[in-house]
């Protein structure tokens, strides 16, 4: 049975511009799925740091997460998201990392 990857990816945001990564969220809320990735979604500050920002998603495996990677550079507003960061700079820092579900399966504690 193959591993699924957790993909988190952190990123340190403007803290004036979090309207922009918000606006970024809400595109990739919509570009991730058609990709080919499962998005769990992308989380603005609210409380504590006002600079950190996640997002979140699935993949198969490495080899899944090329190819989802460049459906996605193809994919229009995929492309036109980047460019927005890009333009914008509101992403000052961004950190990719993959992990693998280690506490599953999970149950109920029965008292």
């Amino acid at each position: 049975m193959p591993i699924m990857l957790t993909c988190f990816i952190r990123y340190e945001i403007d803290p004036f511009r979090s309207d922009a990564f918000e606006e970024y969220a809400r595109n990739w809320g919509q570009a991730i799925p058609r990709c080919g990735a499962d998005l769990i979604g992308y989380f603005a500050p609210q409380e504590g740091s006002a600079t950190t920002a996640y997002g979140v998603y699935n993949i198969d495996s490495l080899a899944a997460y090329e190819q989802y990677r460049a459906r996605l550079r193809d994919d229009p507003l995929g492309r036109e998201n980047y460019e927005f960061a890009k333009r914008e700079r509101f992403i000052l820092k961004e950190n990719r990392m993959f992990l693998r579900l280690a506490s599953a399966p999970h149950s109920l504690v029965q008292p």
